[in-house]
């Protein structure tokens, strides 16, 4: 089995973030860390001037929480940290001072849906679907939840969450704002997102750096509130409703 990973090169003043999980692109702690970790030094890098965020492989974007980090929660002070891997990475998006463009290639589930609208300027193939199914297990997107809201509005993040066992299409996502665009095929995604980041790169760093607050705005308060999200996540995750539910999935 292939080693997880995140790594990143960087091209014609391009950063390509990459993160990979041999299940579905799941998000363990370390890799989370590893993500939000990347993306800030990315974000000070004088010889970067866009930031293109990805996954591997070929199949889904993004599996969500590590199912086998969520089992093995045991208090509320691993909770709390675990889910607060997720608030800083979309933290460390929020405050990075260059554009970040999203490449989702495949069905992206819970967090990674958070990972997605948290993207500045998001593209797709037509095999994005996207699902929000943490009240499945007892849990809430309670802190992907304020950048889902942000980015598709409270009627399209209450439909996703309440809907909890549906893939939303691509093209449904497209519709609410989650994707600016969406192709047929990942060649043409590759290609629309390289355009994309080539165009950014002509723009002045300093105007960017600006219009990314402009965008921004509101979410000030954002380190308090997703970590406080995260705390009661971590609480929730504890419950005897989440683990007799985990345990139905194993």
């Amino acid at each position: 089995m292939e080693e997880a990973y995140v790594k990143h090169e960087v091209k014609d003043k391009i950063a390509t973030i990459e993160f990979f999980h041999p299940k579905s692109n799941s998000l363990p702690g370390k890799i989370l860390a590893e993500l939000a970790q990347t993306i800030t030094k990315m974000g000070l890098d004088d010889e970067v001037l866009v930031i293109v965020l990805k996954s591997g492989g070929d199949r889904a974007f993004c599996g969500g929480a590590s199912f086998n980090e969520l089992v093995a929660i045991d208090d509320e002070t691993t909770g709390k940290k675990f889910f607060s891997g997720f608030a800083n990475v979309i933290n460390a998006m929020r405050k990075c001072p260059k554009f970040i463009i999203g490449r989702v290639h495949g069905k992206t589930v819970g967090g990674g849906v958070g990972v997605a609208s948290a993207m500045d300027y998001c593209l797709a193939t037509k095999y994005a679907a996207v699902k929000l199914s943490e009240l499945n297990v007892g849990i809430g997107p309670f802190v992907v939840g304020p950048a889902v809201e942000r980015k598709m509005g409270v009627s399209a993040m209450s439909q996703i969450a309440i809907s909890a066992n549906t893939f939303f299409d691509a093209s449904w996502a497209k519709q609410k704002g989650l994707y600016a665009d969406v192709f047929d095929t990942v060649e043409e995604l590759d290609e629309a997102v390289y355009a994309l980041a080539k165009q950014l790169c002509t723009y002045n760093p300093e105007a960017v750096k600006h219009m990314k607050k402009m965008f921004w705005r509101g979410t000030e308060d954002w380190d308090q509130l997703l970590m406080e999200r995260a705390e009661i996540s971590g609480k929730l995750v504890l419950s005897t409703f989440t683990k007799e539910k985990l345990a139905s999935y194993r």
